[in-house]
């Protein structure tokens, strides 16, 4: 009987993974895709579409544009993994694996925030910009020069500022009456990152009339308004909003958190060692889904480009796992950071293959918007081809 050999997942870790496991798999092995919906979503670029919709098309890759066709997809979303039976439990189905690789990402930390998670949007799925979309679009609408629509964007983190910067684009694009407010409950947008980048994305921000209140924590909401500063006696300062949207943390998937697999307690993403392998052996965890340990009591990043890095080595670790192989250690190379802010972008620390780390620590303007439409070509040629790079880079 053949090596069965399952992945989890349609996300940068999961997607990478396949195209290095069917490189590195023998003909004997059988390779299976598993993920609740049946194309990928280039993730990083997604708050396009909150401005103009038919940029969905260019970000979302169908998988059997990505996969070879010896690789078997089965669209289901994941409830349950038995460690002992070797078991992927589906809604409808089962399926049974030799090894298995966890790529399922991350899903949205609310930290308890009362009525935060029942009134507010996430940004993790085409669903989600299609409705943040719709619901800004029906705001504007909806209001006037004396009474525009209030936007407020939690968590000024890489989501929350292109959020905003995307929706401050449609308001102008549309002559529309909007306001939009990032609330941040750290002291600056950004926060823990260099302090010339938050300087940088701050006042294009600002430029573009986003309003920023940094320091302030939401302590709840509810249909008509989130309260900030707040504590048991008092819900503090009320702030009205129209739309709602919540980009202020990630969390594991409620589908792992009965998985017997060691997993942080309070997050439930699963620990995995630097070469992807979990408490268990037969099951390896790379992405938003893990916490990849780094050495010195430090783990991954949560970003798509440490996801890309990793995919690379997590499959070529599956495979290696199956054929008895020493396995390989990963450390995250940090290649710099670029952030958009409507149509302009702020990139910071970048490193260029073959000239190291540039010179100029924060820039903006063309080469900055430049980088990022490059990030987004290069992943999604990775993964399928030039065309559909090509065909997308006008709408990064």
């Amino acid at each position: 009987m053949s090596t069965q050999v399952v992945v989890v997942g349609s996300g940068y870790a999961g997607a990478g993974a396949i195209k290095r496991l069917e490189n590195e798999l023998d003909a004997g092995v059988d390779l299976t895709w598993v993920s609740d919906q049946d194309y990928h979503l280039v993730l990083h670029e997604a708050h396009r579409c909150i401005r103009d919709p038919s940029v969905e098309s260019k970000i979302t890759i169908p998988v059997d544009d990505i996969k070879s066709p010896s690789t078997e997809f089965v669209t289901g979303r994941v409830i349950d993994v038995d460690v002992d039976d070797r078991v992927v439990e589906l809604e409808h189905d089962e399926i049974g694996y030799d090894y298995l690789l966890l790529g399922i990402g991350s899903g949205t930390a609310f930290f308890g925030i009362d009525g935060l998670q029942e009134h507010a949007h996430e940004l993790k799925s085409l669903d989600d910009v299609r409705a943040i979309h719709a619901d800004v679009e029906a705001a504007a609408e909806a209001a006037s020069r004396d009474d525009p629509a209030q936007v407020v964007v939690g968590g000024a983190g890489l989501s929350g500022i292109q959020t905003a910067g995307e929706i401050a684009e449609y308001r102008d694009e549309h002559n529309a009456p909007i306001d939009v407010t990032l609330v941040e409950g750290l002291d600056e947008v950004f926060p823990g990152n260099d302090a010339e980048l938050q300087g940088a994305l701050r006042s294009r921000l600002e430029t573009r009339d986003v309003g920023i209140r940094t320091g302030e924590f939401i302590s709840q909401a509810d249909a008509e308004a989130v309260y900030l500063g707040g504590d048991e006696d008092d819900p503090g300062e009320e702030l009205p909003y129209d739309v709602l949207i919540w980009t202020g943390g990630i969390t594991g998937h409620d589908e792992v958190h009965g998985v017997e697999l060691e997993q942080d307690d309070r997050s439930h993403r699963v620990h995995a060692e630097s070469d992807f392998r979990t408490s268990d052996e037969r099951v390896f965890a790379v992405g938003d889904a893990a916490l990849v340990d780094q050495g010195e009591d430090t783990v991954a990043p949560p970003t798509a480009q440490a996801a890309w890095q990793a995919a690379e080595v997590a499959g070529e670790n599956v495979a290696r796992a199956v054929e008895g192989r020493p396995l390989k250690t990963w450390r995250h190379d940090d290649k710099g950071t670029v952030v958009s802010v409507g149509d302009d972008a702020v990139a910071h620390g970048v490193k260029l293959p073959g000239l190291g780390k540039l010179p100029v620590n924060v820039f903006g303007g063309p080469a900055a918007r430049n980088l990022k439409k490059a990030i987004a070509a290069r992943w999604i040629a990775d993964v399928s081809s030039m065309r559909d790079a090509l065909s997308a880079w006008e709408s990064m």
